[in-house]
């Protein structure tokens, strides 16, 4: 079940927000036992800005998923919302899993930790079940998603850290080695570009796995402490943390819960220089001409003191 929003006391974190698509909770009951994230030892990362996507398999191959929650139709939502503005009525509210959402592509899948009743996907306090649909070469609902994978040479466009410390690298993975993992596509077209990459004439999207940034300073967790961080350090100029639980749950804060402004103008990922990575020689297939592997394999070994920075030739 969701928890309300990240509410921070001086004793610490006091609520937790959900994140999907995995459950976020303060306390989660499994086999009738409660099990309690344990924050203060959990490893922190930076919550990167873009959108959710999944790698699983799909035509015998490890593919790209993007993020697709079914909702439900017109009609339904007006009884939910009723429902949740109602304070007389103390029943939960029931759904007719088969009549109530609108229709999704064939192909989509529920997300992993979706509740099941009588074999069907049941949503969640949101009113939404979410799920995945892969994403097809060429496709142009999802062309952004597209554009960072290669699926001839099965792989990905990816930003991580480099083995150098202070360094991040853009390099192809082999979609085996993300194999059921989240992961982040950013960039030019997703969430109005906060990070400031690319262009209109050259958009430029890449993979961020989730948890790929773990934040070397974490502020203690009092609202001050946190408040300061996020206003007066540098590796605070993120759109939130992302807490890691050695149980596998995760807790959100994002600035907004602090009444934080998001996106600013110049984030911590983009004041950290990037190096390229890619060895055109080790796959066996030609890069489309107007393909960002195209353009990234003619940049491999070049570095740049920002992610804004990347340009490529015309």
């Amino acid at each position: 079940m969701l928890l309300p929003p990240c509410i921070l006391h001086d004793e610490g974190l006091k609520y937790l927000s959900s994140f999907q698509p995995f459950k976020v909770l303060a306390t989660e009951t499994i086999n009738g036992k409660a099990l309690e994230a344990d924050i203060y030892n959990a490893i922190p990362t930076e919550k990167v800005d873009g959108t959710c996507c999944y790698v699983t398999t799909y035509k015998g191959q490890p593919y790209l998923w993007a993020r697709l929650d079914q909702k439900p139709n017109k009609q339904a939502e007006k009884r939910f919302k009723r429902y949740l503005y109602s304070l007389e009525d103390c029943k939960e509210f029931v759904w007719n899993v088969k009549e109530d959402f609108k229709p999704v592509p064939d192909t989509w899948i529920p997300a992993k930790d979706i509740e099941f009743s009588n074999g069907n996907p049941l949503p969640d306090e949101n009113g939404h079940m979410p799920g995945w649909v892969p994403v097809e070469k060429n496709s142009k609902q999802y062309c952004w998603h597209s554009s960072v994978v290669n699926y001839e040479a099965e792989i990905a466009l990816v930003l991580k850290h480099h083995a150098d410390p202070g360094l991040l690298e853009i390099s192809p993975v082999p979609l085996s080695e993300i194999l059921e993992q989240t992961l982040e596509l950013i960039g030019t077209n997703i969430n109005a570009n906060p990070y400031g990459l690319g262009s209109k004439k050259q958009p430029l999207h890449l993979l961020v796995p989730h948890g790929a940034f773990e934040i070397k300073n974490p502020p203690t967790l009092k609202q001050n402490d946190i408040l300061s961080w996020f206003e007066g350090c540098s590796e605070g100029k993120v759109e939130g943390i992302v807490w890691h639980c050695h149980n596998g749950c995760l807790i959100k804060l994002h600035r907004h819960h602090l009444g934080l402004r998001w996106p600013l103008p110049d984030t911590y990922l983009n004041s950290q220089p990037v190096v390229i990575s890619f060895n055109r020689t080790k796959y066996d297939c030609d890069f489309e001409p107007r393909s960002l592997f195209h353009y990234f394999s003619n940049l491999d070994g070049q570095r740049f003191d920002r992610l804004k920075d990347i340009k490529f030739d015309a």
